[in-house]
């Protein structure tokens, strides 16, 4: 009897339990940790390759990298890596150069700030607003007229811009033509006009194309001396400039560049944002007597402004990420007057200095971050609520 009694299971008040009854609890449980154990390779790949060299690249901008004999070795030196980007030797670099204010920097800067305490008081006298969320609208006025009057004291006449606000430059001019432009070329392809399709093509060549290989391109095509434009040039009497050596010049043939390079993107999405509108409010809006441009401002801007919202924030965080063409077009030159933070971050890597590079990388993270909350927060929720 009780050798029956282990071979049928464990015995209980109501009797014996079944063996198979023992296995279908164990293969219940199995079910229930599955998803477990089918996450866990992702899990440990995502510690590996993301969380790991951002938790070290903390403790690099911290240290400072030295070459002893036998090998290398990094002391800590607190945040001295930041401050030499602050008030250090880095500072004109990083900073850029800051002009004496004008009268009319001042003006402008006094608007900025009168600006930014009716949104900081706006927020206080609400009676749902939060400690959390009045402490944040405080801290995003500090930093953002922090960072406006860094870009009117270093765009001015007498001073120069240094790798931040380059990269503000770039990122803000260039996702404001790219996105009106890739409108434009999508409204119009969007018509029913001869050829359309062809040029819907002809418009996506440029994302076929390596960043790498449109900067090594555009360095050709700039080249006024002997690129395939020169004739062009030399009858406009362009032949003998020389951009690269002009600051302004050289972000410019940049932006170029970056807009010529990204605008195909902007033209894909809000192509496919247009023809996926209801064609009856189009319809009605043409019975009504309204015209292409009532239309459009009307009805299609307003059906397609939470596709906006989006587009713009994808783009603004990989804009800040800029590198193949400064670096490949002018090597951050005339001096650093092309650098952005990537670039910086780079060059500062690429002579050993480590713990500077982290720090910059770090900066850029910073600047990231804050842009990309501060429009979630005043214009991503509103346009994508809208509808």
């Amino acid at each position: 009897m009780l050798t029956d009694r282990k071979l049928r299971g464990t015995g209980s008040p109501n009797g014996p339990v079944p063996l198979s009854f023992l296995g279908q609890g164990l293969a219940a449980w199995v079910d229930r940790q599955a998803r477990f154990l089918f996450l866990l390779p992702a899990v440990l790949l995502l510690i590996l390759l993301s969380i790991f060299p951002l938790i070290f690249s903390v403790y690099l901008s911290l240290v400072r990298f030295q070459l002893v004999p036998g090998g290398f070795r990094f002391r800590f030196v607190g945040l001295a890596n930041y401050r030499k980007l602050i008030t250090g030797i880095e500072r004109e670099h990083f900073l850029g150069l800051l002009a004496s204010p004008a009268p009319l920097i001042w003006a402008l800067a006094g608007v900025i700030a009168a600006v930014l305490l009716l949104f900081v008081i706006r927020g206080m006298v609400r009676g749902r607003s939060t400690l959390p969320a009045m402490a944040g609208r405080a801290v995003f006025a500090l930093i953002a007229g922090t960072l406006v009057w860094l870009i009117l004291r270093t765009l001015t006449s007498g001073g120069r811009p240094g790798s931040l606000v380059t990269t503000m430059v770039y990122v803000f001019i260039g996702i404001t033509v790219q996105y009106w432009l890739g409108l434009t070329l999508a409204y119009l392809t969007s018509q029913h006009l001869p050829g359309r399709r062809f040029f819907r093509v002809v418009f996506l060549l440029p994302m076929m194309i390596t960043p790498v290989g449109i900067a090594y391109m555009f360095r050709i095509l700039a080249n006024l001396g002997i690129g395939p434009f020169t004739p062009l040039w030399e009858a406009l009497g362009l032949a003998e400039v020389s951009w690269a050596s002009d600051p302004w010049g050289a972000r410019i043939v940049v932006m170029i560049g970056d807009v010529w390079q990204w605008t195909p993107f902007m033209f894909v999405v809000l192509l496919a944002a247009l023809e996926s509108q209801p064609l009856e409010l189009l319809e009605a809006a043409m019975v009504d007597g309204a015209s292409r441009w009532q239309t459009f401002w009307r009805v299609t801007w307003p059906q397609i402004l939470p596709v906006t919202s989006t587009l713009v924030l994808i783009r603004m965080i990989e804009g800040f990420k800029i590198i193949d063409l400064p670096n490949v077009l002018t090597n951050g030159g005339p001096g650093t007057a092309t650098e952005s933070l990537t670039l910086h971050a780079f060059i500062a890597w690429r002579t050993l200095d480590i713990g500077g590079s982290a720090a910059v990388a770090y900066a850029l993270l910073f600047l990231v971050t804050f842009m990309a909350l501060s429009y979630i927060n005043l214009v991503h929720r509103r346009l994508a609520g809208a509808m």
